[in-house]
């Protein structure tokens, strides 16, 4: 049995609370990021590889889209059980950075981006189940960590 969350609360209150969540997310991994654009620059990476100042503005507008879908599909909805993956991803989100640049952990990182892709896949079905809109949000998210792990793996493989 699926126990849905009441609706009582004021919609913007919990949308802010999707944000937060989101920022406390970002917050973790800034704080084992400081100097991870040096360190991405020095290590070896493959040729395709993007630039260390396009992570920054692409995360920003994820985390906007990761909040939106949360909050859509309350809004729909959502079970504690769905919102419970929706922050196991987050977990699993932040988790990535302190393994990579904080450990210097590559095949650690790698493995739990294999992690996080499934729990993005898992969140995109469920939340297909609120809405439309809560799922597709989901998908610049899947590709860009589908990306990320490409590259954390080749990362990985050439250090």
């Amino acid at each position: 049995m699926t126990t849905r969350l009441p609706q009582r609360h004021h919609p913007v209150r919990i949308l802010l609370v999707f944000v937060a969540a989101v920022v406390v997310t970002a917050v973790v991994g800034s704080l084992f990021s400081v100097s991870a654009g040096d360190e991405y620059l020095a290590l070896r990476r493959p040729s395709w590889a993007p630039p260390a100042w396009l992570f920054g503005p692409v995360w920003t507008v994820l985390y906007g889209l990761i909040a939106l879908s949360g909050w859509l599909a309350w809004r729909n909805g959502a079970t504690r059980g769905e919102l419970t993956l929706f922050g196991v991803q987050l977990v699993l989100n932040a988790l990535w950075t302190p393994l990579f640049f904080g450990l210097g952990w590559f095949g650690f990182a790698f493995a739990e981006i294999v992690l996080l892709w499934l729990s993005i896949v898992a969140l995109i079905v469920v939340f297909s189940w609120r809405g439309k809109a809560a799922s597709a949000l989901l998908v610049p998210y899947l590709a860009w960590v589908s990306f990320a792990g490409a590259l954390t793996i080749s990362i990985a493989m050439l250090n």
